[in-house]
């Protein structure tokens, strides 16, 4: 099977949170970024992928068109990992990682997607030989509203619609103890500062949010890959997770000693295939993946298939927002806190060709 043709296509689907839309992002975020990556063959099948492109969508739409594609255009598709391989090394000069890996992990996923459907089985069966699991509990990941009544009403609201998780993206102590007054005691509350507080001030409020009950405390400082200073907060009584912000298994391999809780993302981390990579360290380590997936296109499909090949993975990132449609032509959405996992050939997601035209940007 001969690869044809690689395209990228990128999306912009509005949607609504409750807030403002401002504080998480460089500017007002009510729009989701896309970038599907596209590859056809000569066998008549198409795989899906999704490249990793909030706020940086044209960089690596570009990135797809004058890297990832003239490199896979002709080649057979065997093994992806081998495809992986040696783009990575193509690609060295360009940056290891950042955009260029995002639109090689969109490319990969896609030629996962290829390979299991030219196997005609879900991506799950052929990386593990079976599913581990049908559904998975899915947290639910609210943006940042800097708003105590916002996150009281928001908090509330996802506990009553069955979930048993709840992540904050909020970097002030008003705003999370709002969130914990709001849920069932016992109800698991985790909270990502994105890198914006020192390590003096997480360590002032780490005994706080002990007593708040807190799961895990993500990405406390900057750089995110601050090792030893996220290891040192580690010792606080509370877990620390990271990694969204991390590329390839060998960057999670200096990460996991740090962190409870490692984070990859598949649309930026290199794909299915670096995802595995990931997932054989913490098999190894005992350590518990919380991958970072608030995706609605192909990245969310690829990270079920994965949280269904691979029992080290523990809950499932469902960003709490309401989209104008879906790139999948289904609404895939938890269901009282639990999310089932599509089982049709290759990652289970087809396009919808009008949502895809009518977004287009």
């Amino acid at each position: 099977m001969k690869i044809t043709a690689v395209s990228a296509i990128p999306l912009q689907i509005p949607f609504e949170d409750g807030g403002s839309g401002n504080g998480l992002m460089p500017s007002r975020w009510d729009k989701l970024d896309m970038v599907l990556v596209r590859i056809d063959t000569d066998a008549g099948l198409t795989g899906w992928g999704e490249a990793f492109g909030y706020f940086c969508r044209n960089a690596v739409v570009a990135q797809v068109r004058d890297l990832v594609a003239p490199a896979l255009v002709g080649r057979e598709l065997i093994d992806p990992a081998t495809l992986n391989d040696d783009l990575q090394r193509r690609f060295a000069l360009f940056g290891r990682y950042g955009i260029t890996i995002f639109a090689l992990s969109g490319a990969d996923i896609a030629l996962w997607d290829l390979k299991a459907k030219a196997e005609g089985v879900d991506l799950a069966t052929l990386l593990a030989g079976k599913r581990v699991r049908e559904q998975i509990d899915a947290y639910a990941s609210l943006v940042r509203y800097a708003d105590s009544a916002l996150v009281e009403k928001f908090s509330a609201k996802a506990c009553t619609e069955g979930y048993g998780c709840l992540k904050l993206h909020e970097i002030t102590m008003p705003e999370i103890r709002a969130s914990r007054r709001a849920i069932d005691p016992a109800m698991q509350l985790t909270i990502d500062v994105n890198c914006c507080w020192s390590e003096e001030f997480a360590t002032s409020v780490l005994p706080e949010l002990r007593e708040l009950d807190t799961l895990w405390l993500e990405e406390p400082v900057f750089p995110p890959e601050d090792w030893e200073a996220l290891r040192r907060l580690g010792q606080h009584g509370v877990a620390i997770s990271a990694g969204e912000n991390a590329c390839t298994a060998i960057e999670f391999a200096r990460l996991m000693p740090a962190v409870r809780y490692a984070q990859p993302s598949v649309t930026k981390v290199g794909g299915v295939t670096e995802f595995m990579r990931v997932a054989a360290l913490a098999r190894e380590r005992g350590a518990t993946l919380m991958p970072h997936s608030p995706y609605f296109g192909p990245g969310y499909y690829a990270t079920l298939q994965l949280a269904a090949a691979t029992e080290t993975v523990g809950l499932f990132e469902h960003l709490y927002i309401e989209p104008a449609a879906f790139a999948g032509g289904e609404v895939l959405l938890p269901e009282g806190g639990k999310l089932r996992i599509p089982d049709r050939p290759g990652i289970g997601f087809e396009p919808d060709l009008a949502v895809l035209e009518k977004y287009a940007v």
